[in-house]
């Protein structure tokens, strides 16, 4: 564990005032934070992918500077709509029917593979992951909650939250910014519903259900299922409380999902129901957002064979989370390049370990260096920098090994501990030494084979320059008649 930064120096930008600010935790030493899950009704993509491993990153970070971090990351099995028309189907019911399976097998399927595919990428599991049809007796308390309050009104079934009412006492639309009526304005399947709600904008707290759908539950009103922004309100209050540190998610949840989120939450409490607003940017291909609604997808599978999880995560941790990523096999293999050289230079320190150096003539300040690390992460999480200041030292090991700079023991160790530690408990990634090792002994013994041929056939150059080249990376040669014995150094 870490000791917490200064309150000055820790800043995330909030996307409820578009700025950076300095975070201050409800209660000290301690972050309560929810993400917005996946809704498990078909493979996870690459695009989801990178949402959930950005935000392991910055789950990651606070675990990291020593914050006791609740992590708390919905599962929706049930109510995510297509739409507000009375004939609309939740994603998870529409794809059961048309597999023929029951929808909570459904679920449960896409629940699996998602984990399957988060642990391939490192990502921590979520201290509590609920899921939307495990609340329904929460959901449906909260929904008398509104009623009673006059922010929310019944009609043949369905409950709908009232935003008229809302919009005469608060404002709508704070995180997203997003003028409701214009959003709204054209769309004619939100009109076709006009006869049914009291305005056009008013959404769904309870949807009543028809005979043929197959997620339904009693209710006060009658048969029927939550509405999907209705289900993180309600499990975000049962496990973090009326108001939170930190909510995250994609970029596209901000309106009208976390909108929606927020005047639920004035509604019951009267207050914004989170500190800090996160949201991280798509994924692209083709200059196009990565969707399975519009196949503009690429899964995990598809390039998990040929590429590790571990290149394709630090891939995606080379982008700041805030900003557009596009897919492309270029970048991966650019990537892919970038973490063999890292992994080699753990690898070169071992043997630059050996030297026994005592004196410092470094150009790298170890102890600033290290502070820059600190700044990087420090700074909204910026990964990207993070990893700059790695191939930074990256560059100092390799001058090290050419005896070109020296650094004390001290220095050397702080150094390795350092990059290790961001490398493995911040950016999530793995030291695979061993494959790593295996491959410098078969080199090893290559070259003593071409020297020993040389040294037959009286070279002496190459055999010479065989000689001091590998006593300079710690490895001394000792001849004798019959074969050559390594000797690390």
């Amino acid at each position: 564990m870490h000791k917490i930064t200064t309150k000055e120096t820790f800043k995330i930008y909030n996307t409820l005032s578009r700025k950076k600010e300095v975070f201050m935790p409800i209660i000290s030493g301690h972050v309560g934070m929810y993400v917005c899950g996946a809704t498990v009704y078909n493979d996870v993509h690459l695009g989801n992918c990178r949402t959930f491993i950005s935000l392991d990153l910055i789950v990651r970070y606070f675990r990291y500077l020593g914050y006791k971090v609740r992590y708390v990351r919905n599962i929706t099995d049930v109510g995510h709509l297509e739409d507000e028309t009375n004939d609309s189907y939740d994603k998870i019911t529409k794809k059961a029917l048309i597999e023929r399976i029951e929808p909570m097998e459904l679920a449960q399927k896409y629940t699996y593979y998602l984990h399957s595919i988060l642990d391939k990428f490192n990502a921590l599991s979520p201290n509590i992951e609920p899921s939307a049809s495990g609340h329904i007796i929460e959901q449906i308390e909260i929904i008398k909650m509104l009623i009673k309050k006059g922010f929310a009104y019944e009609i043949d079934g369905s409950v709908y939250l009232d935003l008229n009412t809302y919009i005469y006492r608060y404002k709508y639309g704070i995180l997203s910014r997003s003028n409701i009526e214009k959003t709204l304005e054209g769309n004619s399947r939100c009109l076709k519903n006009r006869r049914q709600k009291r305005n056009t904008k008013d959404f769904s707290l309870w949807k009543k259900a028809d005979d043929a759908h197959i997620m339904q539950w009693m209710s006060p009103w009658g048969r029927g299922f939550p509405g999907w922004h209705l289900e993180c309100t309600t499990m975000s209050l049962k496990y973090l409380g009326d108001v939170f540190d930190v909510h995250a998610g994609g970029i596209d949840l901000k309106f009208p999902h976390h909108d929606c989120e927020i005047a639920q939450s004035i509604s019951l409490h009267g207050k914004i129901p989170v500190h800090y607003w996160i949201h991280t940017n798509l994924l692209t291909l083709n200059g196009e957002k990565m969707s399975k609604s519009i196949g503009n997808t690429i899964f995990p599978f598809d390039i998990l064979t040929k590429f590790s999880s571990d290149v394709i995560r630090f891939f995606i941790l080379q982008t700041h989370y805030r900003k557009i990523l596009d897919f492309s096999s270029k970048a991966l293999v650019s990537a892919k390049i970038g973490y063999n050289r890292l992994i080699e230079s753990f690898l070169t320190l071992e043997v630059i370990f050996r030297r026994n150096i005592k004196v410092s003539t470094s150009t790298l300040n170890i102890i600033t260096w290290k502070q820059k690390c600190y700044d990087a992460m420090n700074d909204d999480f910026n990964s990207p920098r993070l990893i700059a200041h790695l191939f930074e030292a990256m560059h100092c090991i390799h001058s090290l090994l050419e005896g070109d700079e020296y650094l004390t023991y001290y220095d050397l160790k702080l150094l390795e501990n350092t990059m290790k530690s961001f490398f493995l408990e911040v950016l999530g990634l793995k030291i695979k030494i061993k494959k790593q090792t295996s491959k410098v002994e078969e080199l090893l013994k290559f070259l003593i084979e071409i020297r020993s041929k040389a040294r037959k056939e009286k070279n002496w150059v190459i055999s010479d320059n065989i000689r001091k080249d590998l006593f300079k990376i710690g490895y001394n040669l000792l001849d004798n008649e019959n074969e050559t014995k390594v000797e690390v150094i």
